[in-house]
């Protein structure tokens, strides 16, 4: 259903991926990759269809992913790449779509801007009584619902009325309503609603009635599931920032932190989720760089854009180069061949800093069977060149832990030429 769905919106985003990618002589006569005039009615001329649809079809493609704008430019989104291979980027696309429905039809302009607000953040209450309902509800049943939700919604402001040509209490916001009185002229908002969730596929309206369709019910319960795991955070790190869930996660197991990372993530939009991963991952912490790298693991392909766009950072380099193997189906025991030999060598000296800073001295030592270098000697020799800034710090740690009095002599004599430069 969702392919189905969002037919239209793929193809017009292929369409902009052919004939406004940069360099292709089909942009647009002021050079510019967006949907301007001339563009809509050389896609429609291509496309076989009506500017008029074209226009509607691109706003959709925006509006789930297929297309991202930056600027004057439009560029493919990463679920238009993945279309074809993977079902959960058709899926996230079309919750994407979902998310946005209040942007699929115009406002209904005679109502204040306030007011639509209070139903557009009522109206996920009556999307869950119509998932729960299983099947046609009245619209006038979903507009007392609707009613009671925005009063709910003005007490829990605190909005309080009073009497005409009176002074407002003190520090008293300018009220929209009164709290205990149904809300006028919702009715059209509710109208409005429906017919932009019908628009994107969400439910159906017919005969004084409302319907989820099977995909709108699906993303309810998906949107419902969210709620529950984001509830049941076992370490309670929801509200903390990336770099401090991070922490908290540190002494976990791999699945109890895992179940702490999609806790977390649920909680959030998984664009700024990202950037807040990344941002902590670019620290000078080596454990929340790993730790970073697993948690957007768990974010999956959403991620695959950002982590692409790190790649020529070289304190993330080989963290992203690994994500990204994996991501494309790279067994992980194998994923390390994707990395030169002074990639792994720099990958080597952060996980070593990382052990350094938060293991025990026998985890250092082995961590030592993880180099890729057969021998020691090698090891430090490759360890001196690849010029990792903790290299110092763990040649110490390491020759300070290790039990051979003649191999701690060697890594030691290695820390002090790479501390006087020899």
């Amino acid at each position: 259903m969702a392919r189905t769905g969002l037919a239209g919106a793929v193809r017009v985003a292929r369409w902009a991926d052919n004939a406004l990618g940069p360099g292709r002589d089909a942009a647009t006569a002021d050079g510019k990759a967006t949907l301007s005039a001339a563009t809509a009615d050389r896609a429609a001329a291509d496309l076989g269809l009506t500017p008029e649809q074209i226009r509607a079809d691109w706003d959709t493609a925006r509006l789930a992913g297929l297309v991202e704008v930056h600027g004057d430019s439009a560029r493919p989104g990463w679920r238009l790449r993945a279309w074809d291979r993977d079902d959960s980027a058709v899926l996230r696309g079309w919750v994407a779509l979902f998310d946005a429905w209040s942007l699929a039809l115009p406002e209904p302009e005679a109502h204040e801007p306030a007011a639509v607000a209070e139903a557009v953040s009522a109206m996920p209450q009556v999307l869950s009584f119509l998932q729960l309902s299983a099947g046609p509800v009245p619209v006038e049943q979903l507009l007392d619902l609707l009613q009671q939700r925005v009063i709910e919604l003005r007490t829990e402001r605190c909005e309080v009325s009073y009497e005409p040509g009176a002074e407002p209490p003190v520090e008293a916001a300018e009220p929209t309503g009164t709290p205990d009185a149904p809300p006028a002229s919702l009715a059209p908002l509710l109208d409005w609603a429906l017919e932009a969730l019908a628009s994107v596929g969400a439910l159906t309206c017919g005969a004084g009635q409302a319907t989820l369709t099977p995909l709108g019910s699906w993303a309810v319960w998906v949107k419902l599931e969210q709620i529950c795991v984001a509830a049941q955070s076992p370490a309670g790190n929801i509200e903390q920032s990336a770099e401090d869930m991070l922490r908290g996660c540190a002494q976990l197991r791999p699945n109890a932190a895992r179940a702490e990372y999609r806790a977390w993530l649920a909680a959030r939009t998984v664009g700024s989720a990202v950037s807040e991963l990344i941002d902590a991952a670019r620290g000078e912490d080596a454990l929340l760089r790993g730790l970073a790298f697993e948690a957007l693991r768990v974010v999956g392909a959403p991620a695959e854009p950002d982590v692409r766009a790190v790649v020529d950072e070289p304190t993330l380099r080989p963290y992203a180069l690994l994500w990204l193997a994996e991501h494309d189906g790279l067994d992980p025991e194998d994923a390390h061949e994707v990395l030169t030999r002074e990639e792994a060598t720099w990958l080597w000296v952060d996980t070593a800093a990382a052990v350094a800073d938060h293991g025990e001295a026998p985890m250092l030592v082995r961590h030592l069977e993880s180099a890729v270098q057969p021998t020691v000697p090698r090891l430090l020799d490759e360890v001196r060149a690849v010029g990792h800034p903790r290299t110092v710090q763990v040649l110490v740690a390491l020759a300070a832990a290790h039990p051979d009095p003649a191999l701690a002599k060697a890594v030691r004599r290695a820390a002090f030429q790479v501390h006087t430069g020899g």
